[in-house]
């Protein structure tokens, strides 16, 4: 990937790495990951239903439980 930016930029881009003991290089990826990371809401969404389905598992809850506890509280609101 090429990126081009003005020179004062890269500059300062430079120093804040090598303050950091990284490269651009470095410093680019994580930059670019965490900009993705911030604004994918499809990922964040499919780790909090995996987040959410490990916390069931580990206590015990089947999906079958979950599909009854569903289905009972639909038939309450009618």
């Amino acid at each position: 990937m090429i990126v081009r930016i003005d020179t004062e930029l890269k500059e300062r881009l430079s120093r804040l790495a090598r303050a950091e003991g990284k490269t651009t290089s470095q410093m680019v990826r994580e930059l670019i990951r965490d900009y993705v990371k911030d604004r994918d809401i499809g990922a964040y969404i499919d780790a909090l239903w995996s987040r959410i389905g490990a916390k069931l598992a580990s206590r015990g809850v089947l999906p079958a439980d979950i599909n009854r506890a569903v289905a009972e509280t639909r038939k309450k609101r009618e």
